[in-house]
């Protein structure tokens, strides 16, 4: 005989599959209170053996055959998880700790009967805790049942009188330690759409009459504190039906929400994030454009484009109509970050900027972050954009396409293996040859122009806590704009990503990607200088990185990002025998450049939300090459040279490197009001060299090396951000000002390609943008859209005591891309379900230009003299597009859905300049304007869905 005492909780417990009873309450404690105090029970006897991949199943078959206990559980509880343990003279008590320690089940041993209670997640008291049925005084006191009295009490929950009309089954969490009793546990989970197997990102999940709630993060993770016992979850989202779900909390654990479509969607213009996202998350300048959005703003030729959707909001603009490349917030255009599915994208638009290199229906959204930078993010110093593709749909195949006047794009989703992988290919090409041809240019009468793009993506859920991702993609542009010219430009890149959750706490990312950007030219003239031209820029990045949630109040990101640079820097080949072309080939430039990151996301309490992190960046420029030593003090040309230095295979040039800040703040005044502050810093190791506006396919990437220093800049932001009638309208403000150091820029007259000393060609000097963005949004209704208002200023300065190295006297002056005021208009009204009215409207002001201001005579020859750099303007820019849209009808059962869109693009026939340029005729210098589209531009694209 032994003494034997024990104290268990119940948590939501129905006992009626065991006994018959129907209980409520706390009735069904007077069935287990037969003994309060001391038990007196026979001694059980030790077992000793083995199990080797046992069933969870015969074990407990076993104990009860061995023990002479009878055991009392359910079925459908017991998993099939097996058994691998050695014990000997195990006490029953001890053994099923150990078979049931990675389970949710529980037990209760009643000694006087000899019977064992298997209880799924809940535990079961025998005593009340103190205070049970009074409020206890003494806060520190412990009760009867080892914990403190502000423990959590007992939870009852009547399966009986739950509403039949609930759709969902509540949803137990956790195994309950009676040692470790918590009022809070951590509920993580993914939110994933039931249809297509998509992660759902920006998803508000909120307590029901709490003031709680967490945003799904890209991948559709969620991580969010939940009161011990009974919670009802709200959730929300734009394009999603709202689905309340019951959670009982018994320790922390891990729930997926599988969610389904809702109908709204289509009455949609901007898909956004969550409606209160603009003002809860700690981002300052940061926008997500969802590709869907783009299907009712009209753009030229009717092509959905999320980067021309980018340019009407506010701080993002381009030095043109036409021109490739985005500047933010005053920057350059390669001082923005392009990811593609985590892979860089060098150039992601065909045909001189006027279409995306992106697929839109393979194309899920992209985020945007102009202000605060996510710690993981750097070498770039003005933005990033991160762009995602769609995962396939599990369940069945799936397709998107259209037809235009310039394009045609299809896109299928092929399920692999049922509601686990499936496979997305995407493919687009343009037959746009008669574009060119109708240009108000003469001389691209007789020029073509082609492009393509192809993207696969694979998507595999090996199981809760691992999903992988592989996206390949490649892009290709040639045109010929003169009879002997043929130019041509592509992207390739690849990324693997493995997603795993280590715990539930923890989520991890492994990303390997690779990206290849090149360019060439092939000239095949009437005289014998036929050549062939190439450039190419490689880069491989490995990266790591983890997400811990350590409490409520804070959320770390760390990780580390390797990267290894390949650069061809140009080469010249004679084509054929003929060819009176020299061959040049430039030395290989190769680097690499690393990164570790710390982030903490601190919640101080429900208004103030901090966002700190520290980057630290490094790079090394590496041989075999060579490189120019100049004179100290002296500008770098042929004459101040002093030695060349050849390094050998992995050795070492020049190593720069440095801390990054990433610090942002959220104060909430009302659950729709806040203020956002945020500072951070960047290196970027990586440069441009062009003498043109625009990036042309001839522009080049350089590397920084032992005479060229990496970019460095700095921002400091601050917005008030007002949401109004339930988030239907949005309303924000925000200022920032950034300055750069060692922007590069060019010498008058500089020779940039192929040139093996290009660093006498270039200047560094500063730098610095400010402005303030206006954004006011309207979300739903048949009228919706929005208006956005953005004033900058962006300018350089390059000073030095030689003149040869200096810029307008030293004195700060305006980038080719200062636009001052920026205004664009987005508007749809909805008519019916199926039909609805868009319009686009743009301003800007007209970017800088350099004019001649006069004629002189010198040695009997007659030479232009220009302004300062950039003194003067073109004229404003405006344009007017409008669409109308026209869905097919919804029958459910149809073999296709449709979407037609029929579009005119600058309305107003608007003759926007482009350039201005000046030529000579007659010893009188004259000025010419170029312009993209003069005119206005019909198309009709019918879209199809199936």
């Amino acid at each position: 005989m032994r003494l034997q005492k024990k104290t268990y909780s119940f948590y939501i417990f129905n006992l009626r599959p065991f006994f018959g009873l129907k209980l409520y309450s706390i009735s069904f404690y007077l069935f287990l209170f037969v003994h309060l105090e001391m038990v007196y029970s026979q001694e059980s006897l030790p077992l000793t053996g083995n199990f080797s991949n046992t069933p969870l199943s015969s074990v407990i078959e076993y104990i009860e055959s061995e023990s002479g206990y009878r055991m009392f559980y359910l079925d459908k509880w017991i998993t099939s998880d097996s058994i691998s343990l050695d014990f000997n003279n195990e006490e029953v008590e001890s053994l099923l700790e150990k078979i049931l320690l990675k389970t949710e089940l529980n037990y209760y041993i009643k000694e006087d009967e000899k019977r064992i209670f298997i209880i799924k997640n809940a535990i079961i008291y025998d005593e009340l805790p103190d205070g049970f049925f009074k409020d206890s005084t003494k806060e520190e006191e412990e009760s009867s049942i080892g914990q403190p009295s502000n423990a959590p009490p007992p939870t009852f929950y009547n399966e009986d009188i739950r509403p039949t009309t609930k759709k969902y089954p509540v949803a137990r969490i956790g195994k309950s330690d009676p040692n470790n009793l918590q009022l809070e546990y951590t509920l993580s989970g993914k939110a994933i759409n039931s249809v297509t197997g998509e992660p759902v990102p920006d998803l508000t999940i909120r307590v029901k009459n709490a003031d709680r709630f967490v945003i799904t993060d890209s991948n559709g993770n969620f991580s969010i504190q939940l009161s011990s016992g009974y919670n009802i979850l709200v959730v929300r989202a734009m394009g999603i039906a709202s689905m309340e779900r019951e959670v009982i909390m018994y320790n922390d654990g891990n729930l997926d929400l599988f969610l389904e479509e809702g109908l709204q969607q289509l009455d949609e213009v901007v898909v956004q994030a969550d409606a209160a996202r603009n003002v809860e998350d700690a981002d300052t300048g940061s926008e997500q454009i969802d590709s869907e959005a783009s299907k009712n703003i009209p753009l030229v030729l009717g092509e959905r484009d999320i980067l021309q959707v980018a340019k009407a909001l506010p701080g993002i603009s381009s030095a043109g109509e036409g021109a490739t490349g985005l500047n933010v917030r005053g920057g350059k255009t390669d001082q923005n970050l392009v990811l593609l599915d985590d892979a860089v994208i060098y150039n992601p638009q065909h045909f001189f900027g006027i279409f995306q290199a992106l697929n839109p229906f393979t194309t899920k959204g992209v985020d945007i972050y102009k202000g605060a930078m996510p710690v993981e993010f750097g070498g770039r110093l003005s933005s990033v954009f991160d762009i995602r593709t769609k995962n396939g749909n599990v369940e069945k195949l799936a397709g998107e396409g259209s037809i235009g006047p310039v394009t045609g794009n299809l896109a299928l989703e092929i399920p692999i293996v049922k509601e686990k992988s499936s496979l997305v290919v995407g493919g687009r090409g343009a037959y746009a040859d008669w574009i060119l041809r109708s240009l108000d240019e003469p001389s691209l009468n007789n020029s073509n122009a082609s492009f393509f793009d192809g993207i696969v993506k694979y998507h595999h859920k090996i199981n809760d806590n691992n999903e992988v991702k592989a996206t390949a993609y490649y892009s290709k542009d040639a045109f010929s704009i003169t009879s002997d010219s043929l130019y041509n430009y592509d992207n390739r890149l690849f990324s693997l990503r493995w997603d795993r959750k280590m715990g539930e706490r923890t989520t991890t990312a492994m990303v390997l990607g690779n990206s290849n950007y090149g360019f060439g030219i092939d000239f095949d003239g009437q005289a014998n200088t036929d050549f062939n031209l190439d450039y190419s820029i490689n880069e491989t990045e490995f990266k790591y990185k983890f997400r811990t949630l350590l409490n409520e109040r804070n959320t770390l990101d760390y990780g580390i990002s390797a990267k290894y640079y390949s650069v061809n820097p140009g080469s010249i080949r004679p084509d054929g025998n003929e060819s009176s072309i020299s061959t040049i080939l430039i030395d290989n430039e190769q680097a690499l450049e690393g990164a570790l990151f710390l982030g903490d996301e601190f919640k101080l309490n429900d208004r103030l939300l901090l966002d700190l992190g520290v980057r630290y960046a490094f790079f090394a420029a590496l041989g075999p090459g060579t490189q120019q030593r100049y004179q100290e003090g002296l500008p770098k040309n042929e004459s101040t040279a002093q030695e060349t230095i050849s390094y050998d295979g992995a050795e070492i040039i020049k190593t720069y490197g440095g801390p990054e800040a990433r610090v942002s703040a959220r104060y909430l005044f009302t659950p729709d009001f806040s203020i956002k502050a945020s500072f951070n810093n960047s290196y970027q190791f990586l440069h441009t060299l062009s003498n043109n506006t625009t990036v042309s396919p001839i522009d080049t990437w350089k590397l920084s090396d032992l005479n060229i220093a990496p970019q460095t800049g700095y921002q400091a932001s601050l917005g008030l951000y007002k949401n109004f009638k339930e988030n239907e309208y949005e309303l924000s403000l925000e200022g920032y000002y950034k300055g750069m150091d060692n922007v590069l820029d060019f010498k008058t007259g500089a020779d940039l390609f192929l040139n093996e000393n290009v660093e006498t060609e270039v200047l560094q000097g500063d730098g610095k943008a400010y402005g303030v963005e206006f954004l006011a949004k309207k979300n739903r209704g048949d009228l919706n859209g929005w208006l956005s208002y953005t004033y900058s200023r962006s300018l350089y300065r390059f000073d030095s005591e030689f003149s040869e190295e200096r810029i307008n006297n030293g004195e700060f002056f305006p980038s080719n891309f200062d636009r001052p005021h920026d205004v664009s208009v987005i508007t749809n009204y909805r008519i019916t379900r199926r039909y609805s009215l868009s319009a686009n409207f743009v301003y800007q002001t007209g970017r800088p230009v350099t004019y001649p201001i006069g004629t002189f005579r010198f040695n009997n020859a007659d030479f232009v003299a220009f302004s300062d750099r950039n003194e003067f303007r073109i004229p404003d820019f405006y344009r007017l597009d409008l669409g109308l849209n026209i869905e097919g009808n919804h029958k459910k059962n149809k073999l296709a859905h449709s979407f037609v869109t029929i579009s005119v693009y600058n309305v107003l026939g608007r003759n926007n300049p482009y350039s201005v340029f000046f030529v000579t005729e007659n010893g009188e210098v004259k000025a010419l304007q170029s312009s993209i589209f003069a005119i206005p531009i019909p198309s009709i694209t019918y879209n199809f869905k199936f």
